[in-house]
């Protein structure tokens, strides 16, 4: 009886917190009447959830059934299954936003295993966020709590905006007035002059007349969405981690899911060595150089292993070999801050257990920007955030890590290892990262038809379903093909603006483990908000996390409040028990004489 009413407490526990409105946690004890409240609610509560599953059960069973046979079982189970989970990530969406963050490492996976690579799979992580941030929005007005957090941010996001809202109405709109390219004839495709001469470019190439292909205009509508839709993930995540124990806890979970994702990334490999998938090395020319997910092995999706040239790139989970990378990266960041800032022990060990699958999987994965930016971002962390002093403490842990990571290494063929630091070498050597950016920045140049750039999402591969793109590799020309000089500007004075106010927001927190967590987090910001090399804030899951670290770093000062207002009330409290006691044995004193 006993251990059932501790059950059902912890339970109530783990239902309050996920489930909770946006109520300030009350630190006096309930009356009765407040007691009788409280239950009331907790059973409203359940009966609605209850309620949204059986409409969510019904809705699938009399929606689903006849839709298998008119469009299949696949898209049927999509209708289904979509429709009652938008609904209830509405109804809870600080739940959503952590099964949001749950999901989306193992979202290529399910895209390309359960979902075929169907493109309504693709957009299932934006199913569960979305809803969940109408949802808090909608809280919030209601209980006229601010939206924009910070407001001293509101200047510079106007400035990106407005920026991208021109490009998006005056170049993506008015390429839409153009008419098709198939609809035009051979003598219509290419510009001539008075004469009836092809008019020649700088190049000695004949002019082709403007035409369109796909809707560039929607194709800009999910260029913007790409670029900024996660920055409302600052106020998400600053009223879903309203304590101490959720920023704990969400840097625990984010762990987890690292050593997991790790785990099985590690699996794939050992798939592909041991022959159990055949992975790109039976096919033929530059096919062997090519990732395909016809070759997906386990989990993910795009793979590449052809050891026979010498060439692997692993998916991980993910849809690809760079989204793999960049989760390579951004979890070296995430273990680390739980490893040195976390104040179990046992978490600290497993975080530094997620830095070094972070590291193994760094090396056999053959991302060479993994293999490099992994062991740098750390070191920068340990210097910027003060931690090499503490290394100490970690020195025990640190040497099993290493000696099972040289186990480790040690089976591996010595001679792979030893192949993927020649291949980053020579990618080096071949085309230096400074040479690269400067190319990608001299390509962007050479392609603006004007200063508002070239139109949003026209160099974004996720927009390609409206149309074409332009391949463009680093981030920074991207944004100077796509929205020209003045959205460049205006994106760099915002994550500056942004990188500042973050920077101030943790310094002012005394706590200590917050203060870790919070120089971590900025740390990360800094190096990913200005790295030049590819396209992060394109890419999941480091435009996720991003935004989502801004919005703790901004919840700091106030959970430092709260955790220093706690520990005024127990000393209050100490010291009123001790003036208790020293009452008592002063009374007892004089009675017995």
């Amino acid at each position: 009886m006993v251990r059932a009413k501790k059950l059902k407490l912890k339970t109530s526990q783990v239902f309050t917190e996920l489930f909770g409105d946006l109520r300030e946690t009350r630190e006096k004890p309930l009356d009765l009447k407040e007691k009788l409240a409280e239950k009331r609610k907790a059973k409203e509560e359940r009966k609605k959830l209850l309620g949204i599953v059986g409409i969510a059960i019904a809705f699938a069973i009399v929606v689903g059934l006849p839709l298998v046979l008119l469009i299949g079982t696949r898209p049927a189970a999509i209708v289904a299954t979509g429709i009652p989970s938008l609904l209830l990530c509405y109804n809870y969406p600080r739940l959503a936003l952590w099964g949001f963050l749950i999901y989306m490492p193992f979202s290529g996976t399910i895209t390309y295993w359960i979902g075929g690579g169907n493109a309504l799979f693709q957009l299932s992580k934006d199913a569960i966020y979305v809803p969940a941030l109408i949802a808090l929005v909608v809280q919030c007005k209601r209980k006229r709590l601010p939206i924009l957090i910070p407001k001293q941010l509101l200047p510079t996001l106007g400035l990106l905006l407005f920026s991208c809202l021109l490009t998006l109405f005056l170049v993506n709109g008015m390429q839409e007035l153009l008419p098709y390219c198939q609809d035009l004839g051979p003598n219509e495709r290419y510009a001539v002059d008075a004469a009836g001469n092809y008019i020649l470019n700088e190049r000695g190439l004949v002019v082709l007349n403007p035409c369109k292909e796909g809707s560039p205009f929607f194709q800009g509508v999910l260029g913007l969405k790409v670029l900024l839709g996660y920055v409302p993930l600052i106020f998400c995540t600053y009223y879903l981690i309203n304590d101490k124990k959720k920023l704990l806890l969400l840097g625990r979970i984010l762990v987890m899911l690292a050593i997991a994702c790790c785990l099985l990334g590690l699996a794939q490999y050992w798939m592909l060595k041991t022959g159990q998938c055949v992975g790109t090395r039976n096919l033929m020319g530059n096919d062997l150089f090519k990732p395909t997910v016809e070759a997906k092995c386990l989990v993910g999706g795009a793979l590449l292993y052809s050891p026979q040239v010498g060439q692997i790139r692993l998916p991980g989970t993910f849809v690809s070999p760079w989204h793999w990378a960049w989760f390579l990266v951004a979890n070296a960041g995430i273990c680390f801050a739980t490893a040195f800032s976390d104040t179990s022990f046992i978490w600290r060990v497993a975080g530094l257990t997620g830095m070094g699958l972070v590291f193994v999987n760094a090396v056999v994965s053959g991302q060479r920007l993994a293999l490099a930016a992994v062991p740098v971002l750390i070191a920068v962390l340990l210097v910027l955030t003060g931690q090499i002093a503490n290394l100490k403490r970690f020195i025990p842990i640190g040497v099993g890590l290493t000696l099972v990571l040289f186990l480790f290494f040690s089976f591996l063929n010595p001679d792979f290892i030893q192949e993927r630091i020649d291949s980053f070498v020579g990618r080096w050597n071949t085309s230096p990262p400074q040479q690269f950016i400067q190319q990608q920045f001299q390509y962007a140049l050479a392609n603006q038809t004007g200063i508002l750039g070239r139109g949003l999402g026209k160099a974004t591969n996720s927009t390609r379903v409206f149309g074409p793109v332009s391949l463009v590799e680093t981030f920074h020309p991207k944004l100077l093909f796509e929205i020209g000089w003045p959205g460049l500007i205006a994106f760099m004075v915002f994550i500056t603006h942004l990188t500042i106010l973050s920077f101030k927001s943790y310094r002012s927190v005394r706590d200590r483990a917050l203060y870790s967590f919070g120089s971590s987090f900025w740390v990360f910001m800094l190096a990913i908000g200005y790295f030049p090399y590819w396209y992060p804030l394109d890419t999941d899951p480091v435009a996720v996390y991003y935004w989502l670290f801004a919005g703790v770093l901004f919840k700091l000062p106030e959970i430092d409040k709260q955790e220093r207002e706690k520990l005024k009330a127990a000393k209050g409290k100490n010291s009123s028990r001790s003036k208790n006691k020293k009452s008592n044995l002063r009374k007892k004193k004089l009675s017995a004489a």
